[in-house]
């Protein structure tokens, strides 16, 4: 019964989020130029991929519990902002440091605003999530640090769908609700991943965040404090790494 759920969970996230990403394609919301992007090799990918994962992850999560269902809901807006705002302003800063070395001589960028979002929403998700202080603590930090680490490996494709599907199929092997949650990223990655692997589409800040709120979800509902210690030492280790992959991967 409970393997039964896990795979209803993943076919429920890869079906919404292949149907958004076709929806949004055929009607894209404003201009087309608003849902393109130039990737690394100097290509013109489209963003829709983004939303469509952030969604349907978002709805499958919410069937398993509603505040995690609502915690990647918050990550992927928070993302979307920063997708667009940023893009509108031209702002290619990139990384937790750029922003925050903005922030310090006064400047309050997109990516700001994302970051402070993100961790409010995983501080919130986090007490509604376990009982005690200190475990809220470390949730929300393993949800907003995990969100935050697979944004800064999406440097090239196939890279942060990778990694989700790397974290989240042995995650799948947890009973209850976070083999669930895993099930969920495992599907909303598996449902655009050729084409981001085709250069046809890329995450963007949208999806990146949604995905890896989805995986620090599932790892907070299948560990007590010994555990939720361990995976927010890594998450915060691997965004300090990301940060600098992420900038040396811009370095011309």
């Amino acid at each position: 019964m409970a393997g039964t759920r896990k795979y209803r969970s993943l076919l429920l996230s890869a079906v919404l989020a292949r149907a958004g990403f076709v929806l949004l394609r055929a009607n894209p919301p404003g201009k087309p130029a608003r849902w393109e992007r130039t990737n690394h090799a100097g290509r013109t990918v489209e963003l829709y991929a983004g939303p469509a994962t952030a969604v349907g992850a978002a709805a499958a999560a919410a069937r398993v519990h509603r505040a995690a269902g609502a915690a990647v809901l918050a990550a992927g807006a928070c993302g979307a902002y920063d997708d667009a705002v940023g893009h509108a302003t031209g702002d290619t800063r990139r990384g937790f440091r750029a922003h925050l070395g903005a922030l310090r001589q006064g400047e309050v960028t997109s990516g700001a605003v994302k970051l402070f979002g993100i961790g409010a929403a995983g501080l919130a998700t986090g007490a509604l999530l376990k009982e005690r202080p200190l475990d809220k603590l470390l949730a929300g930090i393993v949800i907003a640090g995990a969100a935050q680490a697979v944004n800064l490996v999406d440097v090239r494709p196939g890279r942060a769908l990778g990694a989700v599907l790397a974290l989240g199929v042995p995650g799948m092997l947890h009973g209850g609700p976070g083999g669930d949650l895993a099930a969920v990223a495992v599907g909303a990655a598996a449902a655009v991943l050729r084409e981001d692997l085709g250069e046809r589409v890329m995450l963007g800040d949208t999806g990146a965040h949604a995905l890896g709120a989805t995986l620090g979800a599932a790892a907070v509902v299948s560990n007590r404090r010994p555990g939720l210690l361990a995976h927010a030492v890594a998450v915060v280790a691997a965004t300090v790494y990301g940060d600098r992959v992420s900038a040396w991967a811009r370095t011309p």
